[in-house]
């Protein structure tokens, strides 16, 4: 686990008039700090659960080719194929 990282962050305007309506006694969380760390967590999830869509989609796509069209290989023959000449 990395070490803390602490972060300083200015809002003005609407941007601070929206964290102070969630924090404290009229909002959803404590502090500024637990606000942020639960956006950030979000954004983690969203990024997680964008990234398995998109694999999903292109293991659809590959497993929607009929089964003629895959050719069968082993691992040497493979890693020959993609590997640069120069990494032998």
């Amino acid at each position: 686990m990395s070490k803390p990282k602490t972060l300083n962050v200015r809002v003005t305007g609407p941007l601070s008039d929206f964290v102070a309506a969630n924090v404290g006694d009229s909002g959803a969380y404590e502090n500024v700090s637990e606000y942020v760390r639960d956006l950030i967590r979000r954004d983690m999830v969203e990024r997680e659960a964008e990234n398995f869509a998109r694999l999903r989609a292109e293991l659809q796509q590959a497993f929607s080719h009929a089964d003629e069209s895959f050719v069968r290989t082993d691992v040497d023959a493979f890693l020959k194929k993609v590997r640069p000449k120069s990494a032998g």
